[in-house]
C-alpha cells in the first residue's frame, strides 16, 4: 500500500512540475503590408523585446539567405551572441507593395509586463530600420493595426483560435 501511495504522489508531483514549466503560448496570424518601394525584397525580423529593451527571442525572419542577416544590424548582434536556431522561423523576403503572412507563437505570460514585438527591416543597399514597427505586448495593442516607419506600411495581428 505504501508503494502505491508513493507512486501516486510522485506521479502527481511530476505532473504539477511539468505543467508549470511549459509556457502557455498563443498563436497569432501576422499580416505585414509593405510600402511600394523600389529595390530588392526586404528582410524583416520579428523579435520579442524584454521590458529593459533587450532582445529576448526571434519569432520570425523573412529572408532566406543568412549572408544578408548582418544588414539587420541590431538583431544580428543578438543573433551572433545567442546563436538561436532559426530554421523553423525563416521564410522568403518580401518585396515593395507585397504582403507577407506569418503565424507567430507568443508566450502568453509575457503580456502586460512591458514586452514588445519589434519589426526590423532592411533592403540591400538602402536604409536599415531598427524599429520599423514596435507593438506593445498587451492584450489591447496586439490586435490593433500598427503603422510602419520604413519599408513596412502596416502590421496587423489576429489571435488564431
Amino acid at each position: 500500500m505504501n508503494t502505491i501511495i508513493k507512486i501516486a504522489l510522485t506521479t502527481l508531483l511530476f505532473s504539477a512540475v511539468s505543467v508549470s514549466t511549459f509556457a502557455q503560448t498563443g498563436k497569432y496570424k501576422c499580416m505585414i503590408q509593405m510600402n511600394a518601394y523600389q529595390g530588392e525584397g526586404a528582410y524583416v525580423v520579428i523579435s520579442l523585446i524584454n521590458p529593459k529593451g533587450a532582445y529576448e527571442k526571434t519569432l520570425s525572419v523573412l529572408g532566406p539567405d543568412k549572408q544578408w542577416y548582418n544588414t539587420l544590424k541590431e538583431w544580428y548582434k543578438f543573433q551572433a551572441k545567442t546563436k538561436e536556431k532559426l530554421s523553423a522561423v525563416t521564410g522568403a523576403s518580401v518585396g515593395g507593395g507585397d504582403r507577407a503572412m506569418r503565424t507567430l507563437e507568443i508566450d502568453e505570460s509575457k503580456f502586460n509586463k512591458g514586452y514588445k514585438l519589434r519589426f526590423e527591416s532592411a533592403v540591400e543597399e538602402q536604409k536599415y530600420h531598427t524599429t520599423d514597427v514596435e507593438i506593445p505586448l498587451t492584450k489591447e495593442a496586439i490586435t490593433e493595426k500598427a503603422n510602419g516607419k520604413g519599408y513596412i506600411k502596416l502590421v496587423k495581428l489576429n489571435k488564431v483560435q
